[in-house]
């Protein structure tokens, strides 16, 4: 019994050290007047990451991305957040998809040097 628990520990343990890197702070956005600020953010390629959306805007909006797979609704005065990543290096969209002509923007995954 003990040892069936100590390799089922050795083994969770394991994929943890396997699953990807959590960049260390959330990325802050507003979206504000329907245009996100800021509109454009780096990453870093192979990392998972977070990002923190407040809305002042006095409508309630949707933090869409079909790029990094989420879609989150924000109410009036409101705070999210969205797990994305990892992601290979390269530039991905995201909107507003009830402002989708206003609000926009973009994550860029960069791999370091």
């Amino acid at each position: 019994m003990r040892h069936a628990i100590i390799l089922r520990c050795a083994g969770l343990a394991g994929l943890l050290l396997a699953m990807p890197a959590m960049a260390q702070d959330p990325i802050h956005l507003t979206v504000k007047d329907h245009h996100f600020t800021p509109d454009h953010v780096n990453v870093p390629a192979g990392q998972r990451f977070l990002i923190s959306l407040t809305n002042q805007d006095d409508t309630t909006d949707e933090f869409e991305s079909y790029d990094l797979k989420f879609e989150k609704i924000v109410v009036p005065g409101g705070t999210i957040t969205v797990h994305a990543g990892p992601l290979h290096p390269g530039t991905y969209k995201f909107f507003d998809d009830y402002h989708p002509d206003q609000a926009t923007g973009t994550v860029t995954a960069t791999q370091e040097p």
